[in-house]
């Protein structure tokens, strides 16, 4: 079994998902931005907004400035044309996610799995209205795409009626429920998204008929999810590879096993790790990566927090899920990428009335290969104010907590963001 240091496996980690240079410039067009999500294999959704959905973070973090309503068109087209060259679909994935429209048919096994824990999505909608399902589909084939709330509205159905939700964390309409349910189980998709809230439609009004049509095996689906996380992770453990599609645990290890078996998988040694590792094949190593990227709490380089602490040795919790005393770095912190190590972290916040993004935290972080301070207080400014253009922020205004904070705005000010 071949043996590889763990800056190896970082470098590897970071160059897989093309963070291993600087940023592309120019305006990235709709081929770069689409065979970005295919490289990533994913986006993950959110709701949180307080500096910019997590998105469009990710492909901001590879590619530089761009025009976020033309990543919107490739999911969620407003025009015929637009409809007809749709990139990318949304399902569960890793979460709520984006991901290319050629393998939404890679889930079947996953709708199926939610048909049979009906209960977990329905809660007791049937209960109150046991034609839910018909009518919804009904609704949505005659007047689709729609909200949940405009599909109460053709049904005369107010709403007034409430489901549990799965977990039981909050309550929404019967309606609304049922539109999940079947959003979860294939018989709906979503057409268009309108203020960030989902519009249903049937999935073959969305959809080419040849991705309809595609029913793969389950077994071959997990061996085709594995691959595809190794290529976007580069080296990774088994629960690596398992999370993020979050597949189940049995069924990724023996993917894993027969792709190993096959060729397709290396297995290998990473100094530190306590678990194996598996390379993907043609995975680069390069000798050394240079760049810089903010990097959004959901992206997929960071995303699971168990690989993060293992390849960058950098502990992180978002803050958004704790309560404001227990926080130690805000509320929505994103980690500091430079030439491969994770550096510094900012708390931001997009303050739109006053046109500026804040930084209410910046947090340095220790260790050794790190750059002085005064560098990544550099290149974390130039960062900042690349980001606080793109999102149409005329300046950055460091606040005073965190460690980071005073180089941080010294740095700003000799740029001239302020």
């Amino acid at each position: 079994m071949e043996t590889m240091s763990a800056a190896q496996a970082r470098r590897a980690a970071v160059a897989a998902q093309g963070l291993a240079g600087p940023a592309r410039r120019g305006q990235p067009t709709r081929a770069t931005l689409t065979a970005t999500v295919r490289r990533l294999g994913l986006l993950q959704l959110d709701s949180v907004n307080v500096a910019v959905r997590a998105h469009y973070t990710p492909v901001f973090s590879r590619l530089g400035a761009y025009d976020r309503d033309a990543l919107d068109a490739l999911a969620w087209p407003h025009t015929a044309a637009e409809r007809r060259r749709r990139a990318v679909v949304e399902y569960w994935v890793h979460e709520a996610s984006l991901l290319p429209v050629e393998d939404w048919p890679l889930f079947r096994w996953r709708m199926r799995d939610n048909a049979a824990r009906e209960n977990r999505w329905l809660g007791n909608a049937l209960d109150h209205r046991p034609d839910v399902l018909d009518a919804v589909l009904e609704a949505i084939a005659e007047h689709g795409p729609l909200e949940a709330s405009e599909v109460e509205r053709v049904l005369g159905d107010g709403g007034d009626r409430r489901a549990r939700a799965h977990g039981g964390w909050w309550t929404r309409s019967d309606i609304k429920v049922a539109c999940e349910h079947l959003f979860a189980t294939g018989g709906l998709t979503t057409g268009t998204r309108r203020g960030f809230r989902r519009a249903y439609e049937l999935p073959e009004r969305v959809l080419p008929p040849e991705v309809l049509a595609r029913d793969p095996a389950r077994d071959e689906a997990m061996r085709t999810l594995v691959a595809q996380a190794a290529t976007a992770l580069g080296v990774a453990t088994e629960p690596d590879l398992r999370d993020y599609h979050r597949l189940p645990p049995a069924e990724s290890q023996a993917a894993v096993a027969e792709l190993v078996d096959a060729g397709q998988l290396e297995p290998v040694a990473v100094e530190g790790w306590s678990a194996p590792a598996y390379l993907a094949p043609g995975a680069r190593l390069p000798r050394r990566v240079k760049g810089r990227a903010l990097l959004a709490p959901f992206d997929p380089l960071i995303w699971f927090r168990a690989r993060t602490l293992r390849l960058f040795g950098f502990h992180y919790r978002i803050g958004i899920y704790t309560p404001a005393e227990k926080r130690t770095h805000g509320y929505y912190v994103f980690p500091f990428l430079l030439d491969g190590r994770l550096v510094a972290r900012v708390d931001l916040k997009a303050d739109r009335v006053a046109g500026v993004l804040r930084v209410p935290g910046a947090y340095a972080e220790d260790g050794p290969g790190r750059p002085d301070e005064a560098r990544v207080a550099a290149e974390l400014a130039a960062e900042l104010a690349a980001m606080a253009a793109w999102l149409g922020l005329g300046s950055v205004v460091v606040e005073g907590a965190g460690d980071h904070a005073a180089a941080l705005a010294q740095a700003v000010k000799v740029g001239g963001w302020t």
